[in-house]
């Protein structure tokens, strides 16, 4: 993939990157902002070996410097590309995504053309699919990575900060659920089971009822897609699993006596008409609030990297400014070039990332930001967003 930019200048405790990237736009519907279609995206599969099996990874990109990986992680029903592919092929995430790494992890046997698990297979817990994460790491020689995760995959990330916080600086967390099930839930989960097929019983976990009834043409279509891409057999088990979740255990610093929660900054993404919407509420509540930022997508649904791309990527946009990746963008719609041209400014700081208590990388990393320097205000911490159309 063509890569476009001035040279990279390192100074000292400072990393300034120069890129021509695209200016900060309205938010926009996805139709109103095309994808990049046709263009090499470097894309190299993996199956990285963890202490609970193999991982299928996906890399798109090369390293670049000391700079995090972004990786993410689906939801169950999905794998990578069904998750993320709209959203990461949109053409202003393309401008982001260019200056890291990005590395899509499936859980096991969710990746297309997975084999099915053979009888007796017992499927990782969610703990387990948390640990098998910095196998990812190493083998990359990752530093750090910024995370991106979707439903299951969002507490799968969670708890992985939470167990391995120096390996993670940041977490854009979809959907994310903190509950486990209790036994209502568990009984009619078991019942919808039942009476409903397998993908039926997933699309009700991704979509409102509103959704199911109302946007027929998307919901056939991801139908149609867990019923033919995803293996049935192996998709049970990592239902199964997800619905056998504990309570992520996570409480308010002061709330509770030494209260466990995620130390790095967090934002939370979720639909006014997601399923999901009460639990990243109820989420948010247990999160410090100094370091979480709350995005409520209007006319959104259960999948808004999917439905509003064009809303998500500015939202990233200020999370990355936020967190020391400063962007000054240039505004294409100006003829007269007067406005600061892009930058990524990288504030660094020494700080060692440990894998377990026999190894460790080395590396720096940027002191996150309190606020953001954008007068919208989207990257600041501490506060609701609502974002409308």
């Amino acid at each position: 993939m063509k890569v476009l930019g001035h040279r990279i200048e390192l100074l000292t405790g400072l990393l300034l990157h120069d890129v021509t990237m695209a200016g900060l736009q309205e938010l926009r519907f996805p139709e109103e902002k095309p994808l990049l279609r046709g263009q090499d995206l470097a894309e190299l599969e993996h199956d990285i070996e963890t202490p609970y099996g193999l991982l299928h990874v996906v890399i798109r990109g090369s390293p670049k410097g000391n700079r995090p990986a972004i990786l993410t992680y689906h939801d169950v029903g999905l794998n990578h590309k069904l998750c993320f592919n709209t959203f990461f092929n949109f053409e202003d995430m393309q401008e982001i995504t260019k200056h890291f790494v990005v590395c899509h992890v499936d859980a096991p046997g969710q990746q297309v053309g997975a084999s099915q698990f053979p009888q007796g297979y017992q499927f990782p817990s969610m703990e387990q699919l948390a640990a098998m994460l910095p196998s990812v790491v190493q083998h990359f020689g990752f530093k750090y990575v910024i995370g991106i995760g979707v439903g299951a995959g969002a507490y799968v990330l969670a708890k992985f900060a939470l167990i391995f916080p120096d390996l993670v600086e940041g977490l854009v967390l979809m959907n994310i659920d903190p509950n486990g099930k209790g036994w209502i839930d568990w009984a009619a989960t078991k019942l919808s089971g039942l009476t409903s097929t397998l993908p039926d019983t997933v699309l009700s976990h991704l979509f409102s009822q509103e959704e199911l009834v109302n946007n027929t043409e998307l919901v056939q279509s991801y139908r149609q897609q867990i019923g033919n891409v995803v293996n049935q057999a192996n998709l049970q088990l990592f239902w199964n699993m997800y619905n056998s979740r504990r309570d992520l255990d996570i409480n308010r610093p002061g709330t509770v006596p030494n209260a466990k929660t995620l130390r790095c900054p967090v934002m939370l993404v979720v639909g006014d008409n997601a399923p999901a919407e009460d639990g990243v509420v109820e989420c948010n509540s247990k999160l410090d609030p100094t370091t979480t930022t709350f995005l409520k997508m209007a006319d959104s649904g259960g999948l808004p990297q999917v439905t509003q791309p064009g809303k998500l990527t500015e939202a990233f946009k200020y999370f990355l400014q936020g967190m020391g990746y400063i962007a000054y963008l240039k505004d294409r719609r100006l003829s007269g070039g007067a406005v600061p041209s892009a930058s990524m400014t990288r504030l660094a700081r020494s700080r060692t990332a440990s894998l377990t208590s026999a190894s460790s990388v080395d590396g720096s990393r940027p002191q996150a930001c309190t606020h953001s320097e954008s007068s919208e205000g989207m990257g600041q911490v501490n506060h609701t967003m609502e974002v409308s159309c």
